[in-house]
């Protein structure tokens, strides 16, 4: 039989596998390799060492004990105690262009697993498998892990930590010898979930240096690995974090892993970002619309509905240029505060005696879109569903768990609770003019059991199967997911939903890094990004509009804020900032991230450019005091070398707060070429802590 390979190349990465003695083996997945690689396999045979095998080893893809493999293997799980070893051989391979997949099977212990690989034209690897049972008895599956390899000299990895209101922090850290694992067992992706796993070299920055990254495609339990073996090699994983007894398969049963997405950059974490933003844009689910300027009314209203109040915020709203008005929680059944009504989504005549109707026609009678809250996952005690079906809630035996946030959460995976859900939140759509609803979720799963078993599994397969049942009944619903601001943000849900609501926290100067790397795999135009009150409901912070407005600009951008209690001055500001987004969201919400390597640690300079690199927007943010009377020059990567361009401050919501007797000449505008702005770059203004400017940089 010939020899079984496939190289899957584009310009910017190339993935290399071959059958080496009945294992699949990964030889490579990094840069593009072009030319003859048929020895590829005797190249990178090893010593025969001391103390050690006899003749070189392949545990391959499965990283087997059977093949002589001492680190972490691929898949666990037994029969009853036995079949807990496997030696998988490859029976089928196919390959065609940039798509391999390959069936293995191990008739001792009874599996096959079937394994895909695409590497689309942007770089991103898409890894899917299916692990199933060929053999008569059950067979219980502990782990499966998606593995990749790591070159040497990835000697770093970065991944992100995170709590309510301050997610995705990043922690670079040297990989060493053993097993770093990052879980989440929140029941969701998580607050603390590291949106991705980052390999790189120890000289990666932003715009340069080699990286490799991860990301998996699943919202339920999850853990990350990095791991490196005596022996010097090293890989990078990702899968789904199991229960024990969640998955245990019947005869002819299979488990299908959630997919993995995954990266390798020749250019920074940029190119990480750029890889990823490409490959989801290209999506035929991607919202083609623009993206309507949004204003969310939690914390003007909290809880405090009042059709008069509405309508007054609504009023200014108009004069603003809100596209879309969203009422957040409050509006159904006995819902005066958090300690009750979830789980009865009904229209409380409390606080709407004529319903939602009156209200949605004088929004819509403005030209502006009406948008609806649920947290259907979940369940108040306080609740006339829990006091009809107390056995609905995720439990285990007759525990019930402890509240978090006065609630319960729902078991979707039973048929009852499932219906209930989907038939309410159905209702509610189908009578009223409702193109959006904002998805929340707002406490973790613990003691998570369906029946009997761990149910978290089944929880996210049916909150996915929610979502695409809602959006089937109700064409061209839009699905903003929420949970607890940034908890559910991954590429598991994302053909599902049209908008992520990336932080509870709007205080600007802490949404600089929260959104700096949501943004290093997620598109910003998923990303609701919002200008809060001028005093902060999370930090207390007072902050300039131009801060505020400059941060919101650069995402799906909107408003949480009481704006009838704008100033004249600051509703004016807000109504030119919000004409400018309209005018540059195309670009915003297209062009190419870009995060510049800036030398002082006081401030970021970062921007969007244009595919053919004609305009770009940056915003140059001062987060504290420099130490230096004049900060770093500002310089801007990515444009044409040889062109000349238009470079000049913008001002939509207002100027920032100074600390200079005069700014630079270059912001009422000076022409550069793209060489002299990327090497030379202009002067930094002198900001006060906690403000920002926008710059135009546009080719004549």
């Amino acid at each position: 039989m010939s020899k079984q390979s496939a190289l899957l190349t584009t310009s910017t990465a190339s993935f290399f596998i071959e059958v080496v003695n009945g294992a699949l083996v990964i030889r490579h997945w990094g840069a593009p390799v072009v030319g003859d690689i048929a020895e590829l396999a005797l190249a990178l045979e090893n010593s025969i060492a001391n103390s050690s095998w006899d003749e070189p080893q392949s545990p391959g893809l499965m990283r087997e004990s059977s093949r002589g493999f001492l680190g972490r293997p691929t898949l666990s799980g037994h029969r009853q105690g036995t079949a807990w070893s496997t030696q998988f051989e490859v029976t089928d391979f196919h390959h065609i262009e940039n798509h391999c997949e390959v069936i293995l099977r191990d008739f001792h212990a009874e599996l096959e697993l079937t394994i895909s690989f695409d590497l689309d034209s942007h770089g991103v690897l898409i890894q899917k498998a299916a692990v199933k049972n060929i053999g008569s008895s059950d067979y219980s599956l502990n782990e499966f892990i998606h593995w990749l390899p790591l070159p040497q000299e990835a000697t770093q990895t970065l991944d992100f930590a995170g709590r309510w209101s301050n997610e995705r922090q990043p922690q670079r850290r040297d990989i060493q010898t053993g097993t770093w694992v990052r879980e989440s067992r929140e029941g969701r992706s998580g607050h603390n979930f590291s949106i991705a796993d980052i390999a790189l070299t120890a000289q990666t920055s932003f715009q340069s240096g080699s990286a490799w990254a991860t990301s998996i495609a699943w919202s339920g339990n999850s853990h990350y690995l990095v791991e490196r073996l005596f022996d010097g090699s090293q890989s990078m994983g990702a899968g789904e974090l199991l229960l024990p007894g969640e998955v245990i398969l019947a005869a002819n049963e299979s488990y299908e892993a959630p997919a993995i997405f995954a990266v390798y950059s020749a250019n920074g974490l940029d190119g990480i970002s750029s890889a990823f933003h490409a490959h989801l844009r290209a999506r035929a689910v991607h919202p083609k619309r623009a993206r309507p300027l949004t204003l969310n009314m939690w914390e003007a209203l909290y809880f405090d509905h009042n059709e008069t109040k509405i309508r007054e915020l609504v009023d200014v709203a108009v004069e603003i240029g809100i596209e879309r008005v969203v009422l957040d929680d409050g509006w159904f059944h006995s819902r005066r505060n958090d300690r009750s009504g979830l789980g009865d989504w009904v229209i409380d005549p409390a606080v709407w005696p004529n319903g939602l109707t009156p209200i949605i026609e004088y929004i819509n009678n403005k030209g502006i879109e009406f948008g609806l809250w649920f947290e259907g996952e979940m369940v108040n005690p306080d609740s006339d569903l829990y006091r009809a079906h107390p056995e609905w809630i995720l439990h285990e035996g007759d525990r019930v768990p402890p509240l978090w946030r006065h609630q319960l959460v729902l078991d979707l995976g039973n048929e009852g609770a499932f219906n209930h859900v989907l038939e309410q939140s159905s209702a509610i759509l189908a009578s009223h003019n409702i193109s959006y609803i904002k998805w929340d979720h707002n406490r973790v799963l613990v003691d998570a059991g369906h029946l009997g078993r761990a149910g978290v599994r089944r929880q996210t397969q049916a909150i996915y199967k929610l979502f695409a049942e809602l959006k089937r009944r109700h064409p061209g619903l839009e699905i903003e997911s929420c949970a607890s601001g940034g908890a559910r943000i991954d590429l598991g849900v994302i053909d599902l939903v049209d908008r992520f609501w990336t932080s509870d926290n709007n205080d600007a100067l802490e949404r600089q890094t929260i959104q700096r790397w949501t943004s290093q795999v997620i598109p910003p135009e998923l990303l609701g990004t919002h200008i809060g009150p001028t005093h902060g409901h999370q930090t207390g912070r007072t902050l300039e509009l131009s801060m505020r407005a400059t941060t919101a600009l650069f995402g799906h951008a909107g408003i949480e804020w009481n704006i009838t209690e704008a100033t004249a001055e600051e509703r004016k500001h807000l109504a030119t900032w919000a004409t400018y987004y309209k005018e540059n969201r195309a670009l915003l919400h297209s062009g190419k991230s870009i995060r510049v390597d800036y030398p002082d640690d006081h401030g970021y300079l970062y921007g969007v450019s244009s595919s053919d690199t004609k305009k770009s927007i940056f915003a140059y943010v001062q987060l504290t005091p420099t130490t230096s009377i004049h900060p770093a020059a500002l310089k801007f990567p990515g444009l044409d070398p040889d062109a000349t361009y238009l470079v000049q401050a913008v001002f939509p919501a207002g100027k920032p707060r100074y600390m200079l007797i005069s700014p630079p000449a270059w912001m009422s505008g000076v022409r550069f070429s793209g060489s002299a702005l990327s090497s030379i770059g202009v002067s930094a203004p002198i900001l006060a802590p906690a403000n920002a400017v926008l710059i135009e940089i546009t080719k004549i």
